[in-house]
């Protein structure tokens, strides 16, 4: 016979409040107003809780610092001093340093990188991780995640591999997924160099930034997801459009797909 569970938690000495505790849904209000920041944020990088409080007022919100610092938190953004950060550093993990400074990156596989940025749906938000090939801009491999985990960041990271080989260096921010020993394991165990961007260095990883910008502009922005399904298939179809038919000045106006693939073939 089961136990109550008032008994369950003196056994286990836990608090019964915890037990029946059940999250609060973020509330429509919040999320209109998380959707406000990602698009400033999106555009104004380096501005703080407090301007970015402002520009908020500025579009008739009523709010105060204390909610757009919650919200930012739970968004998983910070102000560009500090490295836009979808990924909250943990102080017991290991850092790497950072190994590309001056690196001349001149073929595929040699430099993979990922991050994680938060994608705005009509009823709620998930959180978006890609893995991509530094010198074509391939993206080679992506999940989507209601919660900031390290499981969904290691998915993307086996799918890169399995599908496309092991790079020579990963470089990841200092976020607790990429510092995470269940994470660097699966690096160590491939042989693959950790490269991590130095603080308020967000210009060491700005190729995957500017995935997320025309990600964003160009796809998410336009729409209003009604489900994960959806959300799913519309990046999915932004994200091949990306790799296959996007082209970009950096690449002679080629696709990410056709430098990637030929590099390789005069490689062989």
């Amino acid at each position: 016979m089961d136990l109550p569970i008032s008994q369950q938690c003196r056994l286990l000495d836990l608090s019964r409040s915890s037990v029946y505790y059940q999250p609060v849904p973020v509330s429509d209000k919040d999320l209109e107003v998380m959707k406000a920041l990602d698009a400033l944020h999106l555009q104004f990088p380096f501005m703080g809780s407090r301007q970015l409080r402002d520009q908020l007022r500025g579009q008739g919100y009523r709010i105060n610092r204390k909610r757009v610092q919650r919200l930012m938190h739970k968004m998983g953004i910070q102000a560009i001093y500090a490295k836009p950060n979808t990924s909250i550093p943990n102080r017991a993990h290991k850092v790497y340093p950072y190994l590309l400074r001056h690196l001349e990156i001149n073929r595929p596989n040699q430099v993979w990188c990922t991050d994680i940025t938060y994608i705005p749906m009509e009823k709620g938000f998930l959180y978006l991780v890609a893995v991509m090939d530094w010198y074509s801009r391939k993206v080679l491999s992506w999940r989507l995640s209601n919660t900031l985990d390290t499981g969904f960041c290691i998915d993307a990271l086996q799918e890169a591999i399995a599908e496309y080989g092991v790079p020579e260096i990963f470089n990841s921010d200092q976020g607790c997924q990429f510092t995470s020993e269940q994470f660097t394991q699966v690096l160590k165990h491939h042989q693959i160099a950790i490269s991590m961007d130095g603080k308020g260095r967000w210009m060491d990883n700005v190729f995957i930034e500017r995935l997320w910008r025309s990600l964003k502009y160009e796809e998410v922005y336009l729409k209003a997801y009604q489900s994960v399904r959806e959300t799913e298939q519309g990046i999915g179809t932004y994200l091949r459009f990306y790799n296959q038919q996007r082209t970009h000045q950096s690449l002679d106006n080629r696709t990410p797909d056709s430098i990637y693939w030929s590099a390789l073939k005069q490689a062989a």
